[in-house]
């Protein structure tokens, strides 16, 4: 079994549907590490030797939230600016994530067909996440596709938030158990419900 370290960020989670039903599934998996980052931090006074322990403690690093601005939170990117430092992430010295696995649960307000070239964010959703895989192609980790909730404000309306939930679930047991695929993963730009390369459950 892998050890998982889901990373949780949402500045309003007090506000949050999607992100908190996502939050509250992850709950439910056993065997894995939480941390919600705004609880922990809500200063942003990071505790970088505390952070760099669960890291090398841990196989999977799951980064769970809200597309804000074409970008992650801004507690994560500190936490990222300051956490994964030279000589223990990347450069002389610095392979204590080497092998390790970077997973992005995120949700977007926008629906699906915004993120095409005709879209009205005229770009895909990878190209958005493009610094996150490159961060861990930088710090010698697999980059996992992003599981991904479009049209995030109208999902719990609309019938798909507990469905997302549930798929969030069953990636987190995946990367738990191994069982999750990552060449299949790989053949996705994100990852869905409906696309988890996991065995099928009998």
């Amino acid at each position: 079994m892998a050890k998982v370290l889901v990373c949780y960020a949402h500045p309003g989670h007090r506000f949050s549907t999607a992100n908190a039903e996502l939050w509250r599934a992850a709950q439910e998996v056993e065997g894995i590490t939480r941390t919600d980052l705004y609880a922990a931090y809500p200063r942003f006074n990071i505790d970088i030797d505390r952070e760099q322990a669960q890291l090398v403690e841990h196989d999977v690093l799951v980064l769970q939230y809200p597309l804000f601005w074409y970008a992650t939170p801004a507690l994560i990117k500190e936490w990222l600016d300051l956490v994964l430092e030279h000589g223990f992430a990347y450069g002389t010295g610095g392979t204590a994530l080497a092998g390790k696995t970077l997973q992005i649960a995120l949700t977007a307000a926008g629906p699906e067909d915004a993120y095409t070239p005709d879209g009205y964010q005229h770009f895909p959703l990878r190209t958005f996440l493009t610094p996150m895989e490159q961060t861990a192609s930088l710090c010698k980790m697999r980059f996992l596709p992003p599981y991904a909730l479009f049209g995030a404000l109208k999902a719990p309306t609309d019938g798909r938030l507990a469905a997302h939930a549930a798929g969030y679930r069953r990636l987190l047991e995946g990367l738990r158990d191994e069982t999750l695929d990552p060449i299949a993963a790989a053949a996705h730009p994100y990852l869905t419900a409906d696309t988890l390369p996991l065995p099928v459950e009998t």
